[in-house]
């Protein structure tokens, strides 16, 4: 799949997932203020925050599609972990809101529960669940960090539903059957949903500053990097490996020690055969920062080609 392609799904994705988000916003808070149901009101308000948030996805995703330029000159992919984080500060706030007034609401007499309001849940319920299946399969194919980070806010979404759902039915039970702490299903369920909101948004903010921070990418794809650099016949060892996201691509920065008495030209194609061994194994890498130093026969460094990787300082340069 062509750059072109991953942008026009991506594109697509966030766009039903915000004009999805204004429906059930409106839909949930009319029918919330009519009958009274503390649930349902905040999560037409959490739902009210995802429409900020996706819009924010939205323009944070347009302008990591940006070409490098002078100013920018590693590409604008961060821009995508910004609108990530954005969406977590947004959860949060939503989640705190949620989780205040359901308190609140357990200090007041119970509202009658609804069917009508039964319903609006469980549409919403299928609704988002639908969403988040399919804005994760998406985001996961293209390596979206704001598609992903959108799917993660639908999920969350599920969970209020659920718990609207569970609690809501709660309180149609206890209205039947005259069993007064059912009645107070609804605001019980709200504070479970904040709880559980908060818990994804913390989740979601932490893996943006990782990225923004330029923390290392795992132990496994790092081992997998290096056994490619290995895997070139000239490398004989490995002086340095590091690789960080930019958002939805990845940066690779490798030191390697090669025969000192290569020519520049081989030099050169070695450096070359590196870039495209990393480039032809694995996706989502934008570029292979390689630098050459000199190795020595009498170093006896063929250790390193069985795998070890050895510091930034070690060896002659």
């Amino acid at each position: 799949m062509d750059s072109s392609q991953m942008q026009t799904q991506s594109t697509v994705a966030i766009w039903v997932s915000l004009v999805s988000n204004v429906v059930l916003t409106v839909m949930k808070l009319v029918v919330g203020l009519l009958f009274g149901s503390q649930v349902l009101i905040a999560d037409g308000i959490h739902n009210a925050g995802d429409v900020c948030a996706t819009a924010a996805a939205l323009i944070s995703m347009m302008i990591s599609k940006r070409p490098p330029d002078e100013d920018h000159p590693y590409g604008h992919g961060k821009a995508e972990v910004i609108g990530a984080g954005i969406v977590a500060v947004i959860l949060i706030l939503a989640g705190l809101f949620m989780g205040y007034h359901s308190v609140q609401a357990l200090m007041e007499p119970a509202h009658e529960a609804s069917l009508l309001v039964l319903v609006a849940a469980a549409i919403s319920l299928v609704w988002k669940q639908w969403l988040y299946l399919y804005t994760m399969r998406i985001g996961r194919k293209i390596n979206s960090s704001g598609l992903i980070a959108t799917a993660y806010d639908h999920l969350a979404d599920v969970y209020a539903s659920l718990a609207a759902v569970l609690g809501i039915s709660m309180a149609l039970a206890g209205d039947y059957y005259g069993i007064r702490w059912l009645m107070y299903g609804d605001p019980l369920a709200g504070i479970v949903v904040a709880y559980f909101v908060v818990r994804l948004a913390i989740h979601m903010g932490r893996t943006s500053i990782d990225v923004l921070m330029e923390k290392n990418v795992s132990a496994e794809t790092l081992e997998e990097i290096t056994q490619l650099v290995l895997g070139v016949p000239e490398v004989k060892r490995i002086d340095r490996i590091r690789a960080r996201e930019h958002g939805h691509y990845m940066i690779v920065d490798v030191r390697v020690g090669i025969p000192a008495q290569l020519s520049v030209q081989q030099g050169h194609d070695v450096s070359r055969s590196i870039k495209k061994a990393i480039a032809s194994q694995m996706d989502g890498i934008e570029e292979v920062l390689v630098h050459l130093n000199p190795w020595y026969a009498d170093e006896q460094e063929e250790v390193g080609r069985r795998g070890s990787v050895r510091s930034e300082g070690e060896g002659r340069e």
